[in-house]
């Protein structure tokens, strides 16, 4: 059941960007910073911790799970080291993710041969 709970989830979150793509004229990255930024402020709300303790990777792995990861590095920094936390604990603790990105880009960028598409 854990698995479908996050796949159902998951899924819903990426019908939405899928429906913000098709429907309106926002751009992709738009819509990417939008979906980060509605993670930090649900978390923020206390609304994304429960979805993320229901569907679980359904609900960390999409974008705004990458805001939910920052919001709770802030959070918990903040609480450590007072009002410093607040520009280090977000970096802190999405640093995997965002090392983990930038190598796995640097890999495709080797190997992808770029061409015109036409």
């Amino acid at each position: 059941m854990e698995y479908v709970k996050a796949f159902v989830v998951g899924g819903l979150i990426c019908l939405i960007g899928q429906l913000l793509i098709d429907l309106t004229k926002l751009t992709p990255a738009r819509i990417l910073v939008s979906f980060v930024t509605l993670g930090v402020v649900l978390t923020g709300l206390g609304i994304y911790g429960p979805l993320v303790d229901f569907a679980g990777a359904g609900a960390t792995v999409p974008l705004c799970g990458f805001g939910y990861t920052m919001a709770m590095g802030v959070q918990e920094a903040v609480s450590e080291k007072g009002l410093l936390g607040a520009f280090s604990g977000g970096i802190t603790a999405s640093a995997a993710g965002i090392a983990a990105a930038v190598f796995f880009g640097y890999l495709a960028a080797l190997f992808a041969r770029p061409g015109d598409k036409s």
